[in-house]
């Protein structure tokens, strides 16, 4: 196999996003139609990323640039390069590098692997024992790695995208089971139309036999823990912040399952977490549930749309005492058990799903360092 040393930029063109602005200092700047990526977006991402978090306005876009489907953004901040291959138009900061392939040079797909494979391990050594995780575009363009030719490229990067289109697969799969269970939800629980609605009246604006109770007493929101990214240890533990997953570490401070939203920064998103993890401090984790059972609180929480309980001047944080107070239905407990039946079925086929894909990603992973040194011929 004929291999060259090169660098990134002679694969094709790199350059730094372009942001000018923090959400909190230019919120004219942000919830249009644009997509923004920001590096917790390509770190949760697959092989393509179609998830984002923010958007930009028409004058966000005119500050910024919107970069084309197949661009792979490599994050040099935060989470040192982790990559992704846009599967849409966006927008993204200057703590993301976009890299365009040259096609007669390099398969996008193969770079992403080669990152993930060689480069993330390499590239992260510059920031060990900084304050700060930070990788300048000088430094991600100095390594020379093996590139073998295209057309080997494009039959490593197609064996191991089929693990990666499995991966995707089951994950479209797990979205519709949650959209079945929140749409069983609204059905019973915000619309009223549950089994046997047609005989019971409706008084004060709920059913006969349902209740009205603060939040607080249905279950008790707790803030999360400290965990500077430099005393991380690596492990499986996932590490939660406010958008979702931010990291890996070896201890868990919470060992059953519980649910976690955010607390400072991005509000609103509920995430059900059914293994040991660790909450960060701008979070807020359910340490117990006292009228509700763990399904019924997750689609109720997100139902809540708890960032209405901002309390923060220049950056959002949720007020639990206020989120406490906050007024929710509670349905008689022999609903409630019929819901939990339907949503225990629910989630066990969604966390059969997410161990296929574990299992997935090993053997990719696996593979991987594999094809890149030749060990296997293709």
């Amino acid at each position: 196999m004929s291999v060259r040393e090169l660098t990134l930029d002679q694969l094709g063109e790199v350059a730094r996003g372009r942001s000018r602005h923090r959400p909190r200092d230019a919120a004219h700047l942000y919830g249009g139609p644009f997509p923004f990526i920001q590096t917790g977006d390509v770190k949760k991402a697959n092989l393509y990323l179609t998830e984002f978090e923010q958007t930009y306005s028409e004058a966000g876009l005119s500050q910024s640039k919107l970069w084309p489907a197949g661009t792979l953004c490599i994050t040099i901040a935060a989470n040192i390069a982790d990559t992704a291959i846009l599967a849409i138009d966006a927008c993204f900061p200057d703590s993301v590098i976009g890299f365009t392939t040259d096609p007669e040079q390099a398969d996008t797909r193969f770079v992403k692997y080669l990152f993930d494979g060689i480069l993330k391990t390499r590239y992260r050594s510059f920031t060990q024992g900084a304050a700060q995780d930070n990788l300048s575009q000088e430094k991600l363009l100095s390594i020379k790695f093996p590139v073998p030719e295209l057309r080997i490229q494009k039959r490593i990067a197609d064996i191991l995208s089929a693990y990666d289109d499995l991966i995707e697969n089951n994950r479209r799969r797990i979205a519709l089971l949650e959209e079945t269970a929140r749409l069983l939800y609204r059905e019973w629980f915000v619309h009223f139309r549950f089994p046997g609605h047609e005989h019971v009246k409706i008084i004060d604006g709920i059913p006969e036999g349902w209740e009205r109770r603060t939040l607080g007493s249905t279950l008790n929101l707790q803030r999360g823990f400290d965990l500077p990214t430099g005393d991380r240890v690596p492990g499986d533990v996932p590490v939660y912040g406010s958008t979702g997953i931010v990291g890996e570490h070896k201890f868990a401070k919470v060992l059953f399952p519980t649910l976690i939203t955010g607390r400072s920064g991005s509000l609103g998103k509920v995430c059900f977490v059914d293994k040991p993890c660790w909450p960060l401090n701008t979070s807020l984790w359910v340490t117990e549930f006292t009228a509700v059972s763990i399904y019924f609180a997750y689609y109720m929480l997100s139902e809540l749309n708890l960032s209405q309980f901002n309390g923060g001047a220049s950056v959002p944080t949720l007020d639990r005492k206020v989120a406490h107070a906050a007024m929710v239905v509670v349905p008689p407990r022999k609903l409630g058990k019929l819901f939990d039946e339907q949503a225990t079925l629910i989630f066990a086929q969604r966390k059969l799903l997410d161990q296929q894909n574990q299992k997935l990603a090993q053997a990719r992973d696996l593979l991987l360092p594999r094809l890149m040194n030749g060990e296997i011929a293709v």
